[in-house]
């Protein structure tokens, strides 16, 4: 057994600054602000928390006021996964979009921007960039959240994302380390198994997270993720192989690890999140991420109580506990170093650009209008038309709660335009949409249709009855173009609709940065 050099008192506030919880509610309960008072370093936010810009603001002063220099963590990737404008739809297009331009410098201005207006509502810790591969076409998780399918294309922008978002002020998180682009399955329901050898993985998957370190990713989280190459006992979260053999030493990353969401079902269903954070810490991670979706004191006291446990028995060196909490207290230490180099709101210096980078405000929709490729010799649209929304089940990091789409914009500039929703228990969507749309023209809005055999059948049926019919695909296009006109915005985000609307109607406006 080890015997402790420390006070239990010291273990304990350890055990709490390993920890990212989350917490219901728009303001910070008491419970959490006892808990940063006690050593709580990191605090993560989800849409639940979050209203306007305005409240977000008051509460990571609430937060401050316990400990200045916690960790306000957020998973804010832009594109489909938008905690920040949740309720709206994001901004800033997601990676897939950046990485259809293939243009690193506005890439970098976009992560910069984004970080700006993070820092400016007192985030300091970005979940992002995701430097996954998504080599499968099939992967139901990662998909448009990736910058694409070649290795060296992600490497390069996931590298420019890192240094725009730090020269905001904000910490990036590198993820899903090792690469979960690979996978078949999501890690929220199961564990996936990549079954690839180490050659390719060195050449495909790695390539992005050498990017990143160079870069120099204040962090980098962890998949959930089993590779029999690596370690064919431990996902990648709790194993030492991959953790310390691999990243810490082999790779030389010297940031934090933080773990993906604990309560997620390939940890939780096989392990539990008490003997999972107890092994996670063991195997080299630094911060345990919670809160997704158990967002209670509870939780917290739970998963401190089972680390000082684990340090009592020996399981875990007090040794390592302690390094984790010293680089998360490290990582806390340059976030409020690099506040002071955030500009302050109003600070611009000439109209149209954000305040202090000479960074076009809407640099979001310029991206996003570089983003969509248009395929088709029909004429745009100019009457009111009819759009058909074939929705699939939203995986959980997404979320359902966020519209996406091209209706309301597409509205606005045609008024008229009308629009219902189809999923795949729609009885003969084919019929419902022909009747709805009555003379109007035929806009199909689909996501990820090569994954839902009924949306392409749906498609192809609409086509051979109105062949004038128009497909925006606002998932990864992989099908040959379809209809009159087909668009892939290679995204979902606010913003991409706006474009894609521009696009079929042919008034689309500026696209260059």
């Amino acid at each position: 057994m080890t015997t402790l050099t420390s006070t239990t008192d010291t273990v304990t506030r350890d055990a709490l600054a390993v920890l990212q919880p989350g917490f219901a509610g728009t303001t910070a309960p008491d419970w959490l602000l006892r808990r940063v008072g006690e050593g709580l370093s990191s605090v993560g936010l989800f849409g639940r928390n979050i209203e306007t810009p305005e409240q977000l603001s008051a509460l990571t002063a609430q937060l401050r006021a316990e400990r200045d220099d916690v960790l306000v963590a957020i998973d804010e990737e832009g594109g489909d996964v938008t905690r920040l404008e949740v309720r709206h739809g994001s901004s800033f297009p997601g990676n897939l979009a950046l990485g259809a331009v293939d243009d690193p410098g506005l890439t970098r201005a976009v992560a910069r921007e984004l970080g700006r207006r993070l820092a400016e509502c007192g985030v300091n810790l970005n979940w992002a960039p995701s430097a996954d591969v998504n080599s499968n076409p099939g992967n139901p998780v990662i998909g448009v959240r990736s910058f694409g399918a070649d290795p060296h294309l992600v490497a390069r922008h996931t590298a420019a994302y890192v240094e725009g978002l730090q020269a905001a002020g904000v910490a990036a998180c590198t993820k899903h380390f090792p690469g979960h682009g690979d996978t078949a399955v999501d890690s929220h329901h199961a564990l996936p198994r990549i079954d690839v050898d180490l050659d390719t993985l060195h050449a495909r998957e790695l390539v992005p997270f050498r990017a990143a370190i160079a870069a120099g990713s204040k962090s980098v989280m962890s998949a959930h993720i089993l590779l029999p190459a690596l370690d064919p006992d431990r996902p990648a979260t709790l194993s030492p192989r991959i953790l310390t053999g691999l990243l810490r030493e082999e790779l030389g990353y010297d940031g934090l690890i933080v773990t993906d969401g604990m309560e997620m079902q390939a940890i939780s269903s096989t392990y539990g999140i008490e003997r999972g954070s107890v092994l996670a810490i063991a195997a080299g991670a630094d911060a345990i991420c919670v809160g997704g979706g158990l967002d209670d004191e509870d939780t917290v006291l739970r998963l401190r109580d089972a680390l000082v446990a684990a340090v009592r028995t020996g399981e875990l060196p007090e040794e390592r506990l302690a390094d984790a909490a010293a680089r998360v207290r490290a990582l806390a230490s340059w976030t409020r170093r690099a506040r002071g180099a955030v500009p302050e709101p109003g600070a611009a210096t000439q109209e149209g650009t954000a305040p202090g980078t000479g960074i076009a405000s809407d640099i979001g929709l310029v991206a996003a209008r570089r983003a969509v490729q248009v395929s088709g010799t029909a004429e745009p649209l100019t009457e009111p038309a009819y759009v058909a929304a074939f929705t699939p089940v939203a995986n959980i990091a997404v979320g359902d709660e966020t519209p996406w789409g091209i209706a309301a914009e597409l509205a606005r500039i045609l008024p008229g335009t009308g629009t219902d929703t189809y999923n795949s228990g729609t009885e003969a969507p084919v019929t419902a949409v022909l009747d709805a749309a009555g003379d109007r023209r035929i806009v199909v809005v689909v996501r990820d249709a090569h994954r839902h055999p009924w949306m392409t059948d749906a498609v192809d049926a609409l086509i051979a009855e109105r062949p004038d019919t128009v497909v925006v695909e606002m998932g990864v296009p992989q099908e040959s173009p379809r209809g009159a006109l087909y668009v892939a915005t290679h995204g979902a985000a606010r913003v991409c609709g706006q474009a894609a609307a521009e696009a079929v109607t042919g008034s689309a406006g500026p696209s260059g940065a």
